[in-house]
């Protein structure tokens, strides 16, 4: 049996211990995986807001709005919410490469039997 929050129409999300929520953020164009990220309450009401990707910043203790200080701002297209909503998918467009590296995504590496290998 499903509760309210699992089968409902109401937005009421289940954050963790930290009061978060994690974030998969997804390009518009080809549905590649750019970031994770992690947004609290106001994170998400200003993401929802401006419909720019808005986190907050764990190691800066911090609200961070993608792109800031790069430019590189994320454009939400569209936002979803898992069955239990404690988790988002974020589907957006980028303004730029994703990652602080300058890749187009944070995830450019693959794992293998040797170590790591550019994707």
């Amino acid at each position: 049996m499903t509760d309210e929050r699992e089968s409902g129409w109401t937005l009421d999300p289940k954050y963790d211990a930290n009061g978060l929520l994690t974030a998969v953020i997804t390009d518009e164009s080809d549905g590649a995986v750019l970031m994770v990220g992690h947004m609290n309450a106001e994170a998400l009401a200003k993401s929802m807001e401006t419909r720019t990707a808005v986190f907050f910043s764990r190691s800066r203790q911090r609200l961070w709005q993608k792109g800031e200080s790069s430019g590189n701002v994320l454009h939400i297209v569209d936002m979803r919410i898992d069955c239990d909503q404690d988790a988002l998918w974020i589907i957006a467009r980028p303004q730029g490469p994703t990652c602080h590296t300058g890749a187009r995504s944070c995830f450019y590496r693959k794992l293998t039997d040797e170590g790591l290998e550019p994707v």
